[in-house]
């Protein structure tokens, strides 16, 4: 082991000196890349190896990634990126498929809705078809599997039925005895993500309960309400998920708090961002302020509930980012002075140091940030 390290380490330095930069098996990428996109070194390509039309606006990507990809793990996201325009554009994407898919056939899929503007679900949309090799990133995050010996309860909607899936499908897979409810929530059941997948694992795995609820198919809108959290047998007792917008899920945390659930017990994560939700000590306080960007020399204001990054693509820069959501920290930065507002929590930083994400920090006074 020492020997193939040290001889791996010689190998790297000998690359950096002849091809002067830190990653030189990707030197022959651009070669590599016209004979067979899959043997680029540079970045994980994954190819498309089938396309499934879920819903009017929503697309599942079968994709294979090169075998040397780690990996997931049931209900985390992955960073893709591609090119449109002639730029580079990555965004974040939970995995709809569950791990032992992967381990057995060396298969990913990622549940995709068009969004209205959307620069890269659009085109992916209209533009990747199979044959197509996308960037992909690592694996990440902690919207992961229940507790195997206990029962469970999934609340989604929308296209926040893609993390579930995957781990409906793992649960199955790995025979999780306990009783699992889903309550999935669409505007119309032609909405419904996965639709016939999810009657076919209700079927077939025994501890599952699925309701498809409709929320615009009637002259009232129809919302969770008490009522389906009576439905479900033994609540106190369940470990609760929830994805989708915010909306449902606050919805969700007010009503399971009232029938009696921990916060211990109730996990989230999240598809959309909303407005900022200040913390009432500074609801009265004007956001936005005079914005410097010390690597780039460059000084602007602003006002109002606009994110560090909006400000800075703004003003001409280009930061890296990519989910613009606050899940997966691409934009992570370090600011030097001055205050931000946290737009998911409302709450606001310190004063001085410390790394922030551009896409859910705002301005509450002058800031300076290292970009």
């Amino acid at each position: 082991m020492l020997a193939k390290t040290t001889q791996t380490k010689a190998l790297h330095w000998l690359g950096k000196q002849l091809f002067n930069r830190n990653d030189p098996a990707a030197f022959f990428d651009p070669l590599l890349e016209k004979l067979d996109p899959m043997l680029v070194q540079g970045h994980t390509p994954a190819r498309v190896e089938q396309t499934v039309q879920e819903t009017s606006d929503t697309r599942t990507f079968v994709l294979k990634p090169a075998a040397r990809w780690p990996g997931f793990l049931a209900g985390q996201h992955v960073n893709i990126c591609v090119e449109t325009d002639g730029i580079q554009r990555t965004r974040t994407f939970s995995l709809s498929s569950s791990p032992e898919l992967w381990a057995q056939q060396g298969l990913i899929t990622l549940t995709i809705k068009r969004l209205p503007g959307g620069l890269v679900t659009n085109w992916m949309h209209d533009n990747l078809c199979c044959g197509a090799v996308i960037s992909l990133g690592e694996a990440f995050g902690d919207f992961l599997l229940p507790e195997p010996h206990r029962p469970a309860l999934f609340i989604a909607g929308g296209s926040g039925i893609t993390p579930v899936l995957s781990h409906l499908e793992t649960m199955a897979t790995r025979g999780f005895h306990a009783p699992v409810s889903l309550l999935y929530f669409v505007r119309s059941q032609q909405d419904a993500i996965a639709a016939e997948r999810l009657k076919a694992l209700e079927s077939r795995y025994g501890p599952l309960t699925v309701s498809v609820i409709a929320t615009h198919e009637k002259n009232e809108p129809r919302y969770l309400n008490s009522q389906d959290l009576n439905s479900v047998p033994g609540l106190k007792a369940r470990q609760v998920f929830l994805c989708g917008p915010k909306r449902l899920m606050d919805l969700a945390s007010q009503l399971l708090h009232q029938h009696g659930v921990k916060d211990a017990d109730i996990q989230s994560t999240f598809f959309s961002i909303a407005a900022p939700a200040l913390n009432p000590d500074l609801a009265n306080h004007p956001l936005g302020g005079k914005v410097r960007f010390a690597k780039s020399s460059l000084e602007t204001s602003s006002e109002g509930g606009v994110s560090l990054l909006e400000i800075a693509e703004a003003s001409g820069l280009t930061p890296r980012h990519g989910c613009r959501m606050g899940i997966c920290h691409q934009c992570s930065c370090r600011k030097t002075s001055g205050t931000v507002i946290n737009r998911l929590t409302g709450k606001a930083s310190g004063p001085g140091r410390e790394s922030i994400q551009l896409c859910i920090s705002i301005p509450h006074g002058p800031v300076a940030i290292d970009v």
